[in-house]
């Protein structure tokens, strides 16, 4: 199945979950690659701001605070879900379209800044999502976008991932997008491709998260609604689905009996049209 396909019905499902999960770790500072790609746009009051792949609009309701009350935000995501969701928000200054971050409708040169977060890796062909992003930024316009890099290989990651292989079915692939996340895993070949979009100039950093987890409770409640559990998770009877919870609890309990952190790792672009 293709991205395309693939992601949208996904998210638009579970974008009540992915809101909360967000606004949690964005409220205690953990989203710390996001909070950098905020920093980054540099929004100010008066500016008008596109957010791609904006979810339910939590990180376009940060930006639309800064550019207000005069300036204005519009969030784009192919789901439809997420936005629904984002307009029922009810977020001042911004509005919210579905629309593919590859095929932009808007008018050349018609934003001063442009956001990404955490979205670039989904989509199938990266080299037009980055041309369509300068292609509607104004001269000198910022374009600043997130990434999560996989941190494999932490125990409690690993501890959960077997009960999800002894209970769940396996997790649904995107055919197309592998070569996206080839490109923005690593940090030299992610500059090359925004400066081959017709960027001016482009920089990429890694950005460390470390995560606090108060319990294996909530650790396992959370990857629960991760668009790729919460998609092995549907379907599924009852009985099924509280085995693997159960499971999950005693493994992830049985070696992390108290609180514990999980670290990640995130490629943040900032690319000067």
């Amino acid at each position: 199945m293709n991205s395309k396909e693939l992601f949208p019905p996904i998210f638009s499902r579970h974008a009540n979950s992915y809101r909360a999960r967000l606004e949690a770790i964005m409220a205690r500072g953990e989203a710390r690659g996001r909070q950098r790609m905020i920093d980054l746009v540099d929004a100010r009051p008066g500016m008008r701001v596109l957010d791609l792949a904006c979810g339910p609009g939590n990180i376009s309701r940060r930006i639309a605070a800064l550019v207000g009350p005069d300036g204005e935000v519009v969030g784009v995501d192919l789901a439809p879900g997420m936005i629904e969701l984002a307009r029922a928000s009810g977020i001042q200054g911004a509005r919210f379209e579905v629309m593919d971050i590859e095929n932009l409708t808007f008018p050349d040169a018609s934003f001063d800044a442009a956001a990404c977060g955490h979205g670039m890796q989904f989509v199938p062909d990266v080299d037009r999502a980055l041309r369509e992003a300068r292609r509607v930024l104004r001269p000198g316009g910022r374009y600043a976008a997130s990434v999560p890099v996989a941190s494999d290989g932490q125990r409690p990651w690993t501890v959960v991932e077997e009960a999800v292989e002894r209970w769940l079915p396996p997790a649904p692939k995107a055919t197309d997008n592998q070569a996206t996340r080839a490109v923005v895993g690593s940090i030299d070949i992610f500059r090359e491709h925004a400066l081959a979009a017709g960027f001016a100039t482009a920089q990429v950093e890694a950005i460390e998260e470390r995560i606090r987890w108060e319990s294996a409770e909530q650790f396992v409640s959370m990857f629960m609604s991760w668009w790729d559990c919460a998609s092995r998770l549907e379907g599924l009877d009852e009985e099924r689905r509280r085995g693997f919870t159960e499971d999950a609890f005693r493994m992830l309990r049985a070696q992390f009996p108290a609180e514990f952190e999980t670290t990640g790792r995130n490629h943040v672009l900032l690319a000067i049209a």
